[in-house]
């Protein structure tokens, strides 16, 4: 049952994620944008981390998104349609087929989570805690926290001054 729900979410993604680049109203692109990030959101409940999917729906999905989408509306971005070029699209495909697979290689060999052994559904409950993200997020990770909340602020005043219409 797992697999089927696996790969039925798989191919879901995969669609709007081919579907972000395709579809030529950047609205509808958006839409299909928050299919995919909906979805890897499923991924992470299935990797039994709720909290990252919950952060993933509320971070990307919806506060994200809702940015995007306000500057797609202040640029008025859904008349223009922008020529493509197959040459940007194959070099992009080459490239993520590339990082896929070496983030697969890395992955598998355990060098990139520094553990040497297969992680289990045991150690992500040992380890993987919202007590603890939030301990380390809110402790030893405190100004770069701030610092990142004061940029976005900032980016957002900077996105309403240049929108802005001469008063």
């Amino acid at each position: 049952m797992e697999s089927i729900l696996f790969y039925l979410t798989a191919v879901v993604a995969i669609f709007s994620a081919f579907f972000v680049t395709k579809c030529r109203n950047p609205v509808n692109s958006a839409l299909c944008l928050v299919t995919t990030f909906l979805c890897l959101a499923v991924f992470y409940v299935m990797l039994e981390a709720p909290f990252m999917a919950a952060i993933q729906i509320m971070v990307y999905a919806g506060a994200i998104m809702v940015l995007i989408i306000f500057v797609i509306m202040l640029l008025n971005l859904g008349s223009a349609v922008k020529s493509r070029t197959t040459h940007g699209m194959a070099a992009g495909g080459i490239l993520a087929a590339i990082m896929l697979f070496l983030t697969n290689y890395f992955i598998r060999r355990g060098d990139a989570t520094g553990v040497g052994e297969e992680i289990t559904s045991h150690m992500i409950k040992q380890y993987g805690h919202t007590e603890l993200i939030g301990k380390a997020m809110f402790t030893d990770f405190l100004l770069p926290f701030e610092i990142a909340s004061i940029l976005l602020l900032v980016a957002i005043v900077g996105a309403v001054v240049l929108s802005k219409r001469k008063v």
